[in-house]
């Protein structure tokens, strides 16, 4: 599994192929209704069967490398060093503890360690996200009413 520090970028090759497939497998995905799935792997002739869920989730890897975006996969309820968090989040790991410490953010104190869930950082992330956005529309609402752009 890909660790944060060398996810890449899927390459054009891998781009092209992962359209082909997801244009197959979306195809083949609607027409799935059980729980469950049998594939053949057509190399090996192998049949394996597979949760429904995890090729749904193949199909959203496909869709976002058919369109060059990394991937990584991490279980939910994984938890996170400061330091993997921090380099989540994109900030210096000093702070990240201040945000930890004002309550931005839960965790637990493990002996002298703090430990953070996965999905807390992620949901932290995404705040951060929506709020940058919120305040881009507001700045660009206020330089459109100064006149500084062309409509």
């Amino acid at each position: 599994m890909e660790t944060l520090q060398n996810i890449k970028k899927p390459t054009k090759a891998e781009q092209k192929t992962a359209i082909q497939s997801y244009t197959a497998l979306a195809a083949a995905l609607q027409q799935i209704s059980g729980d469950d799935t049998e594939i053949e792997i057509e190399e090996t002739k192998a049949k394996i069967i597979i949760p429904s869920r995890a090729l749904k989730l193949l199909g959203d890897i496909l869709k976002s490398m058919s369109e060059g975006n990394p991937i990584s996969l991490v279980p939910v309820a994984t938890e996170v060093t400061t330091q993997k968090a921090a380099e989540i989040l994109g900030c210096s790991r000093p702070h990240l503890i201040k945000l930890l410490e004002e309550g931005a953010i839960d965790f637990v104190k493990v002996g002298k360690h703090r430990r953070i869930m996965f999905e807390d950082v992620m949901t932290y992330r995404q705040k951060m996200k929506d709020e940058q956005r919120k305040h881009i529309i507001e700045i660009m609402q206020t330089d459109e009413e100064d006149g500084l752009y062309d409509t």
